[in-house]
This record gives structure tokens, sequence and C-alpha cells, in this order.
């Protein structure tokens, strides 16, 4: 699976948000989400249609309006991306990684708790 920009997630987590979505949806969306004006339709577009050429979007058409729909689930994207970040950065040892969590306070007894009993099962 291919790596996204910032820019392709973003869009990726709207179509994850939304579903089955036009552009003006998305637009919309990040319109409300952000209160701000809404982003050019072409630079949507462009988004969408790279990611359509990465084979994380489809689409089904409708006269000139396109739908637009994830091929790549939330899940599968974020699996690819923890094991990139893993092998990355941490030698591809995820206790590295869990180390990291705890000596940063971003994980605490509770949650350690909770994955090493998720380990066991």
């Amino acid at each position: 699976m291919k790596t996204l920009t910032r820019a392709e997630e973003e869009v990726m987590q709207i179509m994850w948000e939304l579903g089955p979505c036009t552009v003006a949806d998305m637009r919309d969306y990040i319109a409300k989400k952000n209160q701000q004006e809404k982003p050019p339709h072409s630079t949507i577009s462009t988004i969408v249609r790279i990611l359509e050429d990465k084979d994380f979007v489809g689409h089904k058409a409708y006269g000139r309006t396109y739908e637009y729909l994830p091929l790549v689930s939330k899940d599968e994207y974020g699996q690819q991306s923890l094991s990139k970040l893993v092998n990355d950065y941490f030698g591809g040892s995820a206790n590295l990684l869990v180390s990291a969590l705890v000596k940063k306070n971003d994980l605490d007894l509770e949650d350690l708790t909770k994955l090493l009993d998720e380990l066991e099962d």
C-alpha cells in the first residue's frame, strides 16, 4: 500500500467520516469543521484524483457528478502506518514503541495493564 501526503490523509479522514460523498460534500465538511471558507473545488478535486491514482478512492458517476468512496479502510491504513512507524523509528520493535509511550507518560499503568490483558487473550 502506498503512503499518503498530509493533505491526502486529511481528505481520506473526511471520506472515512462521511462515507460516499461528493467534492462539494467534502468542501462543506471542511468549512463547517474548521469554521472557515470552503477550500477551492479544484484543490479537493485534485487531491481526490491523486487518491484514485493511488487506489485509495473509487467513484460512481451520476451524470457530471462523481460520488467518491474509500477503497481502503481507516483500519487498514492505520495498521500500515503503525507498522511503518515501528519499523522506521523503533527498529521494528513494538517493545521500544511501548517503552517510549510509557516514558513520555502517554501510556499510564491502567493502559499498560489493558494492553497486557489483550496480549494474553
